[in-house]
């Protein structure tokens, strides 16, 4: 008899296969005498579509609204059935007697497996592997200790119940508004808040009222040993502005080339902590910052660094803590990373300490959830062999976990005061006094530039102003949102919702999870609702008028945020699945009256949507190859070549703007020959460094990632 092991994809299954000696092949499995291991590709299995339950839904109008199924029915995606149908065999053959779910660990992990689970009708016992690491060592030690599956039912209803109302909302939210509007609007319980917050920023943009100011800045020389350095004028709350010109002209001509003193000087000590480690949403954030990269791109490089490099921890988690029984292998770690040079020099300082300082902001078992931080593992990275985006991320994430165990950044802020004529100026500036944890800092060009270095100056010392200027100024708008500020606004959706009691629930849980923010933001550039332009995130005029049309219960953070806290409280056995599907059930009644009685005072444009097929979307659009991670047809949109199969998970996709900076267009011609062929030689770039013309190799990864090889 034998133990059937259902990994999340092909390569996963592969790495487990490795630890476990299963060498034989058969035709959607490995196997040996004791295990049997197949894999999922993403999801197998989805909800049925409307018109399965009813023919006539076929049709979008507004009679048939709200749709409702007593029961929500299961199926197999039609493009990977094939697969489906391998493990269907597999889980009702005589010769398996238990199973193994080993798909990711976390809430859609749990999903993918149960629902092969359910739709297979398997009644079979089964346990969970739940690891943090695709290390060989992890595996081994995972299997060593299998928990029980029924210890993740909770997990599981909570991912049902996520499923189950993402559909019931974006179903008929999507049609209501849609077929009152006529034109096709995709309307989701995540997106539309989250587009609220780009649409919201977009107006006060919009509606910023430019101000001119001015301030008056002053040149000093000290009369006794001529030291030099400059003050800007304040007033007795500190503002600098001046509105009126006509006063800043007369604090000019007050001032002009008088003498005065140093008043007063004031110098503070500051200490900042080295900061906690990183979660998924933590490194989106500093690699959009540092490299412009999207939350996407970061989240796939990671993935890759975790399943096919085995350099990191599990990525996808949104604690910043380690548990208690990851101390024993921090050191070890550590050892590792002292090997490699990029490291060395900064390890010497943390492995010659007595002790590591292991404190509640590194090791806190009551903030740990599914996982801990991502941190490297034991394995030994080839730095040479990684490609440049691999390395970016896997240097900030080794980089942060040195930084831990370093001690505080130190310095002084010292504020000089000189009165000239009773009119005071403010002179400031930041002197270091320990380096402490930003010694591995990777500081962008802005970062680098120092602070004025301030004069050795004491008070009552006497000054001469050489030379005041008066500079006009503007004040400027708000800055739109990038991915960075965005996914920032997404965690911590609780600030816009003005209930006091709310705001502080809220602080577990903002809108979507850190595995699923990235595509989120993908899924509002792709139907069209917001762009990128540069490093902003813009909302297109289809958006606005979205977020116009739409009740403030479906645009709100505080809708979204209950769902999210429903939803966590469910997985802790802290809630019952009905009550929350209860709740669910009257938005959606809610939300379709809402429709019915809009005022359609906004016009879309008109677009199709009555029998809206995919079959039919897909018909006439060109095909540029297979997708490589679930071999479905590569679309084209205006922005990307893209996997058909996204609406069911799939993340494949090629931004035609990818290579920009390398002075590349990733033209129709380009993206077949890419998809085709996996590599293209010889190709003429700008190097983005130097602005030489060079040549390049180019190479796709199975992500959509490109990597360029300088020759």
């Amino acid at each position: 008899m034998s133990c059937l092991v259902i990994a999340e994809k092909p390569s996963v299954a592969r790495d487990i296969a490795k630890v476990l000696n299963c060498t034989k092949k058969g035709d959607g499995y490995l196997y040996n005498d004791k295990y049997i291991i197949s894999w999922a590709i993403g999801h197998l299995v989805t909800l049925y579509e409307p018109e399965e339950y009813d023919e006539s839904l076929k049709k979008w109008t507004m009679e048939t609204l709200p749709i409702m199924p007593d029961n929500l029915k299961l199926k197999a995606i039609k493009n990977t059935k094939q697969q489906f149908n391998v493990l269907k065999s597999l889980i009702n053959s005589k010769n398996v007697e238990e199973l193994i779910c080993a798909t990711d660990s976390g809430r859609e992990g749990e999903l993918i497996f149960r629902y092969i689970y359910e739709l297979t009708k398997c009644k079979k016992p089964f346990k969970r592997l739940w690891i943090s690491s695709m290390t060989n060592e992890a595996i081994k030690e995972g299997f060593e200790n299998l928990k029980d599956g029924k210890e993740y039912d909770n997990l599981y209803f909570s991912a049902k119940c996520r499923s189950e109302a993402d559909w019931l909302v974006g179903i008929n939210a999507s049609r209501a508004f849609t077929i009152k509007f006529h034109s096709l609007l995709s309307i989701g319980r995540v997106q539309t808040p989250t587009l609220a917050i780009l649409v919201d920023k977009h107006k006060e943009i919009q509606n910023f009222k430019v101000q001119e100011y001015f301030e008056i800045e002053a040149n000093f020389k000290t009369l006794d040993n001529g030291q030099t350095f400059k003050g800007i004028w304040i007033d007795e709350n500190n503002e600098t502005k001046i509105l009126d010109k006509e006063k800043a002209n007369n604090i000019l001509e007050t001032v002009k080339e008088k003498n005065g003193i140093i008043d007063k000087i004031e110098k503070e000590t500051k200490k900042q902590p080295p900061p906690l480690l990183y979660d998924l949403t933590e490194l989106q954030r500093d690699c959009n910052k540092k490299f412009s990269y999207s939350a996407q791109k970061t989240l796939s490089i990671a993935q890759d660094l975790y399943e096919k490099r085995k350099l990191i921890t599990y990525p996808r988690t949104d604690s910043r803590y380690l548990s208690k029984d990851m101390s024993s292998k921090l050191l070890p770690i550590l050892k590792i990373l002292k090997n490699i040079e990029n490291y060395s020099p900064f390890l010497d300082y943390v492995l010659n300490l007595e002790k590591l300082p292991i404190t509640k902001r590194i090791i806190d078992d009551s903030k740990v959830t599914d996982h801990h931080a991502i941190i490297p593992t034991l394995s030994k990275a080839n730095i040479s062999s990684l490609s440049k985006d691999e390395f970016n991320v896997y240097d900030l994430i080794v980089r942060r976990f040195i930084a831990v165990f370093y001690p505080a950044y130190v310095y002084n802020i010292t504020k000089i005061i000189t009165n000239i004529e009773n009119n005071l100026f403010l002179t400031k500036g930041t002197t270091i006094k320990e380096e402490g944890f930003t010694k591995l800092n990777l500081k962008t060009e802005k970062e680098k530039k120092e602070d004025e270095i301030l004069p050795n100056v004491k008070k009552g010392q006497s000054v001469c102003n050489k030379k005041s200027d008066l500079l006009t100024k503007k004040t400027t708008p708000p800055k739109p949102y990038n991915e960075a500020t965005l996914l920032s606004a997404m965690e911590n959706a609780g600030r816009f919702i003005d209930n006091e009691d709310l705001k502080e629930q809220l602080k577990e849980s903002g809108l979507g999870t850190p595995a699923t923010r990235a595509s989120i933001i993908e899924r509002l550039i792709k139907v069209g609702y917001i762009e990128r332009k540069g490093k902003s995130l813009i909302p297109t005029e289809k958006g606005i008028k979205l977020i116009d049309i739409v009740p403030k219960e479906l645009k709100s953070p505080e809708t979204t945020g209950k769902w999210e806290k429903g939803l966590s409280s469910i997985s802790k056995g802290n809630m019952e699945p009905k009550r929350f599907m209860d709740s669910i059930g009257r938005y959606v009644n809610f939300l379709v009256d809402y429709a019915k009685n809009a005022q359609q005072n906004i016009i879309f444009d008109v677009e199709r949507y009555n029998n809206f097929k995919k079959s039919e979307k897909y018909k006439a659009l060109e095909k540029f190859g297979n997708c490589p991670i679930c071999n479905n047809d590569i679309l084209e949109n205006s922005k990307s070549y893209y996997c058909s199969n996204w609406q069911s998970g799939c993340k494949f996709g090629i931004w035609k703007n990818a290579l920009e900076k390398y002075n590349i267009f990733i033209h129709k011609d380009m993206a077949k020959s890419l998809i085709k062929d996996k590599t293209l030689k010889d190709i003429k770039i700008i190097d983005f460094k130097d602005k030489k013309e060079k040549l390049a190799d180019l190479t796709l990864l199975d992500n959509g990632n490109i990597n360029v090889i300088i020759k």
